[in-house]
């Protein structure tokens, strides 16, 4: 299958259980088929961690999910090596990180110590403990939620942790008459504890996602958008609001992004819009603002916004 009949097929199966989160869903897609990570920004009870529960069995992955607490440590994640009396050694006890896809629930209220054990894991794919360094499965897949109302008992995360994040999206209210549908949905006894009875399906497996990085290698993009990837990313930091701007990280973010989501879209080249359409979750939490700007009450999105508009567009 193509990535966009695996793409298709999956948000199928999503909006089975999630309702009124496509553009969510196709952002989130991106990140994944990409090979990246993504920050979920939003208020508790929005389907977040569902989405994630729902898209590990369309997908036939391996799904962890840990609350991110302030006692939690970096071996509660990553496991750590412990005396057997059976054998008279120490053995390998692994954490939850050892696995595809990784729930961090609010990944904000965990201390640095245990912010920072996620590093080496997102950007490596793999996890050294005691010197030993273990290879995880791909596809690997960090998905953290953190809550955007409530500041007391948290740790803001660290710009090098937050840049390791492909994109952060944001979730929105689903819209009342998404809403409606699903008090339908429950009603009719519809169980987000039993998703074996929501008649979700498994699309694909690990080893089709992983090979689908073949086909976003072979997407072609011109000189000209690389030219426009580059503008963008060069605007951010010469911007009046912005104390710091994108770095290249976030310009191979965004040229992967844009190539994943022309393919998603069935097309084997990237067009202006690939850009736009991706440019706001793969920027948003890389711009630094000026205190006084956000004192003004500007924000990241408005500042990407006025960019894509002064940055012209090849043809």
């Amino acid at each position: 299958m193509t990535i966009k009949e695996i793409a298709d097929k999956i948000k199928f199966q999503i909006g089975k259980t999630v309702l009124n989160q496509e553009i969510m869903t196709e952002h989130a897609l991106t990140a994944l088929f990409a090979g990246g990570h993504v920050l979920l920004e939003g208020v508790p009870g929005l389907a977040k961690t569902l989405w994630v529960r729902t898209l590990s069995k369309t997908i036939g992955a391996d799904f962890k999910r840990v609350q991110f607490t302030s006692d939690l440590m970096p071996s509660d994640i990553l496991g750590a090596k412990v005396y057997s009396l059976k054998t008279g050694e120490f053995e390998l006890r692994t954490g939850p990180l050892f696995t595809q896809l990784f729930l961090a629930d609010e990944i904000n209220r965990t201390p640095p110590k245990t912010q920072s054990a996620l590093l080496e894991v997102m950007e490596e794919r793999s996890i050294t403990i005691d010197g030993e360094t273990h290879a995880l499965n791909e596809p690997f897949f960090v998905m953290a939620t953190q809550n955007p109302i409530e500041y007391e008992g948290t740790y803001p995360l660290p710009e090098a942790l937050t840049d390791r994040f492909m994109m952060k999206l944001r979730v929105a209210y689903p819209g009342v008459a998404a809403e409606k549908q699903m008090l339908l949905m429950y009603h009719n006894g519809f169980e987000s504890v039993k998703l074996e009875n929501a008649g979700i399906e498994k699309v694909c497996d690990s080893k089709e996602i992983a090979e689908a990085h073949a086909e976003i290698n072979e997407v072609k993009i011109e000189d000209g958008i690389l030219n426009y990837i580059v503008s963008i990313i060069e605007t951010t930091r010469r911007v009046g609001a912005v104390m710091y701007g994108a770095s290249p990280r976030a310009s191979v973010a965004l040229l992967m992004a844009s190539k994943t989501y022309a393919a998603i879209r069935g097309r084997d080249f990237v067009i202006p819009d690939d850009v736009r359409f991706i440019s706001v979750p793969v920027l948003r939490h890389r711009l630094i603002l000026k205190p006084e700007a956000e004192i003004d009450g500007v924000t990241s999105d408005e500042v990407i916004g006025k960019i894509l508009e002064q940055v012209k567009a090849p043809r």
